[in-house]
């Protein structure tokens, strides 16, 4: 679930605090993504024994579900240095200069969004991933050369919301291609259970379970709204969180059963009251609830697909007979399109 409207840096910060003292800091403390981590596990282990730079990693899926946290692991895991920026920072290539040059050998180097990379910096890092090196231009005009610096033999991980907009030729280089899928609601309930155990707070099995219920398959989510529940427990109750006290905080948060909080009412209320089930286009979807078409695709159209209300058309989105059962609207609006949905 996003924060919405304008949050000072001092909120940010403490969020971001908040969500960093949750992190599990080894593999085996990290719960789900089997697969993933069986074979980071083997790809971990083989790069200590050899005393190697492990293989560059390139993670991705949807927001939330732990790709910094797994960064920040391999690098425990490692016991190597952590070093971590984002594609939007990367604005120039001396700005990669900078941190390739101070880099360590066997050091985790991780790139955020790394698909918003600029291009010349893109094609500057094929370089430090393939040939551990640094091409740096000196001079200018006919006279200018170009001089290779060699640098140690690091590990790159590389993280994505979306990875079809990460070029082959980088994608290419990266020895390992691992996907994060959202998490089963057993899975967020351990997790639930783990960070309410960090937090200090009182939680039985089933109001873990209806934390992790509403929490879209998101263990970020899931943190975030144990902390609002939290917080209804100690104002309004005894402390402990229990299923009816969980119930009763996150519908005071209108995060519903499923997890659909706002924005995702707003988005199936389009497709299904204005446009009578689809199909409709993304941009008109976000003019019409005031929202980036981006944060749409990226954030909340995912676990919609997930829950099966809507399809994605080459005509445009379209709600399919689960959303109309779900919403509680006769299939029939389509032919009456002046019904009210909500």
């Amino acid at each position: 679930m996003r924060e919405r409207g304008i949050v000072s840096a001092a909120a940010q910060a403490e969020e971001l605090q908040f969500e960093a003292s949750l992190r599990p800091r080894k593999l085996a403390e990290f719960t789900g993504q089997t697969k993933l981590k069986e074979n980071l596990s083997i790809a971990i282990e083989a790069a200590r024994r050899r005393g190697d730079a492990m293989d560059h990693v390139l993670l991705y899926g949807p927001p939330g579900l732990g790709k910094t946290t797994l960064a920040s692991i391999i690098s425990a895991e490692l016991e190597v240095g952590f070093e971590q920026t984002s594609g939007p920072i990367l604005q120039k290539k001396l700005d990669l200069t900078g941190i390739l040059s101070q880099i360590r050998a066997r050091q985790v180097f991780f790139i955020d969004e790394i698909h918003r990379l600029m291009p010349d910096v893109e094609e500057m890092l094929y370089a430090a991933l393939e040939d551990f090196r640094i091409d740096i231009l000196i001079g200018a005009g006919p006279g200018a050369r170009t001089h290779s610096l060699p640098i140690p033999q690091f590990t790159a991980i590389g993280a994505t919301t979306r990875q079809g907009l990460v070029s082959a030729p980088l994608r290419g280089r990266f020895g390992l291609v691992l996907r994060l899928n959202h998490y089963t609601v057993e899975e967020l309930t351990l997790i639930v259970k783990r960070s309410a155990g960090l937090l200090d707070v009182t939680v039985d099995g089933p109001g873990a379970q209806e934390i992790a219920r509403r929490s879209r398959g998101t263990p970020r989510i899931a943190n975030r709204l144990l902390r609002r529940v939290r917080d209804y427990a100690q104002v309004r109750a005894d402390g402990h969180v229990n299923d009816q006290l969980a119930r009763t905080a996150l519908d005071l948060l209108e995060v519903d059963r499923l997890g659909l909080d706002e924005i995702d009412q707003k988005i199936m209320s389009t497709i299904l009251e204005k446009y009578s089930g689809g199909p409709v286009g993304l941009n008109t979807i976000a003019a019409s609830i005031d929202e980036e078409p981006d944060t749409i695709e990226e954030v909340y159209e995912p676990y919609l697909i997930q829950m099966g209300f809507i399809d994605r058309t080459p005509r445009g989105r379209v709600a399919t007979d689960r959303a109309f059962e779900y919403f509680g609207l006769p299939r029939r609006l389509r032919d009456n399109p002046q019904s009210t949905l909500f």
